[in-house]
């Protein structure tokens, strides 16, 4: 396995305030890994910042081998990297099938985009029921599917989940989190998972990371991390 992303020593201020402190980790071709932390640990700022929608202050974040601090987040979705933001960001006056369509705006593969949007709506038949469907009108858990689907159109190398679990009831986080677990499975796509719901987050990852005040302090095999009695209590209520 290759490391398809590599974070060294990342730190990112707002203003004065520093919001990461020296952050490195790594995500291998085809792995699932987890960010795990409380609010506020700074686990969406190193989402925003590998996105290029923050700038940070120091450090080095390499895909493919190569440095992309300072790529513009647009392109950065053209070189292989979508995310799934915190808050989905659908386009609520489109149908379901228009912001599906909009996902695979950098291609021009017209067989592959129609077979990426057959497994899409077989991942997703709920979205294939409301095709027509103003965006806007669904459910919470219907935008996080919409907002996935969205993403995956792009046929992406690596794909950045913010949050999937936020504001959903536990039945459509089960239902969430298996569909990430296909998608790993049946595409091979490295996803890396940012998640305060610790637990769902182990156990889709093969490797997780701990941050919190904007550090990294802790970090192993998914399977390990679940067992261990300091983790459970801190973390997973158990």
């Amino acid at each position: 396995m290759s490391g398809i992303l590599e974070v060294k020593n990342l730190s990112v201020s707002y203003g004065i305030v520093p919001a990461l402190k020296e952050i490195s980790f790594h995500v291998d071709e085809g792995e699932t890994v987890a960010l795990i932390g409380p609010n506020g640990a700074g686990k969406t700022t190193t989402m925003h910042t590998i996105s290029g929608l923050l700038k940070p202050v120091g450090g080095e974040i390499l895909y493919c081998g190569k440095n992309i601090v300072g790529t513009e987040a647009h392109r950065l979705v053209t070189d292989g990297i979508s995310q799934v933001p915190e808050g989905r960001g659908i386009f609520p006056t489109l149908t379901v099938a228009e912001n599906i369509d909009i996902g695979a705006f950098i291609r021009n593969d017209k067989e592959g985009i129609k077979k990426d949007k057959e497994w899409v709506y077989s991942l997703f038949p709920r979205l294939k029921e409301r095709m027509k469907q103003i965006s806007g009108t669904l459910s919470g858990g219907e935008l996080q599917m919409l907002a996935m689907a969205r993403a995956l159109m792009a046929n992406p190398k690596l794909l950045l989940l913010d949050e999937p679990s936020m504001g959903l009831a536990p039945v459509i986080v089960e239902d969430v989190f298996h569909i990430i677990r296909q998608i790993n499975k049946e595409q091979h796509t490295t996803i890396l998972l940012v998640e305060q719901n610790a637990q769902m987050a182990l156990t889709a990852a093969k490797r997780a990371y701990i941050i919190e005040v904007g550090q990294i302090v802790r970090e192993g095999l998914a399977k390990d991390l679940m067992r261990d009695d300091e983790i459970r209590k801190s973390y997973l209520g158990l």
